[in-house]
């Protein structure tokens, strides 16, 4: 038995997220304190406490799922043994720190500057995305390819439902487009702009040059990373596909069937939510599946 630790993006944040790991445990509650410090507000308090508006800010939103994912694999002590992990987007960092390939300090300083990168990205141009379900992927490629605005696939999530990326009149063309080709729906994400496309190549620059400069360690387990859906070890690799990350499609489908390929027979969800175990029994129904506690 193979187990699978996997690690949740953007979307998943709640209000009152990691309340009771601060408040159940000591360690826990160091680490939020230091989260705190390190950024300069209080964001446990709008983590515990604070709006869903709060929360949406993607300056806030990216560090909040980081550290309740983080702190969470902490928690777990000496049950936090992982032959293989991943994390969908953001959580691709969360990921790297619990494997020991990156130190918590550093894993949250990369995570706020990516965080800020993009929403000044978000705010340069128009952008947004939109979850198209029911077609194959080839079709929606094919699509987005014949469409003269930016528009491309962003995130393969499981079959039959992927996000599409790009300029606002790039992805309404591009849902009528779909729906025409047969889409059951074309929904438009409520978003702060066009994650995972060319149009983040401004916040790409600028994270590079952070990934850069920070010290990454051999992770405790392969890491396998959105960019190419392929496990990885090796430092200098592991920060190549980082910093790509950000202009490029999470191939979480392929992640997943990746891992169950290399012998996953069980899946771990570490963060706040479950949409991750949903997208895990859509490739498979044969493979366990629940989240940390």
């Amino acid at each position: 038995m193979r187990k699978a630790y996997v690690f949740p993006g953007q979307g998943a944040q709640f209000v009152g997220m990691g309340k009771d790991l601060y408040e159940g445990s000591s360690e826990a509650k160091a680490l939020f304190e230091k989260a705190n410090e390190i950024l300069g507000f209080r964001i446990t308090d709008l983590m515990f406490s604070g709006t869903d508006e709060d929360l949406r800010q993607t300056k806030v939103t990216q560090p909040a799922i980081f550290l309740h994912s983080v702190i969470l694999a902490k928690n777990l002590g000496d049950e936090f043994q992982p032959d293989m992990v991943a994390g969908h987007s953001l959580g691709e960092f969360s990921a790297l720190v619990a494997a020991n390939a990156l130190t918590f300090e550093d894993g949250l300083v990369l995570v706020s500057k990516r965080a800020r990168a993009m929403q000044k990205a978000c705010e340069a141009e128009p952008s947004t995305m939109a979850a198209i379900i029911g077609l194959d992927d080839e079709t929606v490629e094919g699509v987005c390819a014949s469409i003269y605005e930016v528009v491309v696939p962003a995130n393969y999530n499981s079959p039959g439902q992927l996000v599409i990326s790009g300029s606002e009149k790039g992805i309404d063309i591009a849902c009528e487009k779909l729906k025409e080709a047969g889409a059951k729906r074309a929904l438009p994400l409520k978003v702060g702009g066009a994650f995972h496309s060319p149009l983040m190549e401004p916040a790409r620059v600028e994270l590079a040059e952070a990934i850069e400069q920070t010290a990454f360690n051999t992770p405790l387990c392969p890491v396998y990373q959105n960019v190419d859906a392929n496990p990885h070890t090796d430092p200098a690799e592991i920060k190549a596909n980082l910093i790509a990350q950000l202009t490029s499609p999470v191939r979480w489908t392929q992640i997943m069937e990746r891992m169950i390929g290399d012998g996953a027979t069980t899946f771990v969800e570490v963060g706040p939510g479950n949409v991750l175990q949903g997208l895990v029994k859509k490739v498979s129904r044969t493979v366990e599946a629940y989240s940390a506690k």
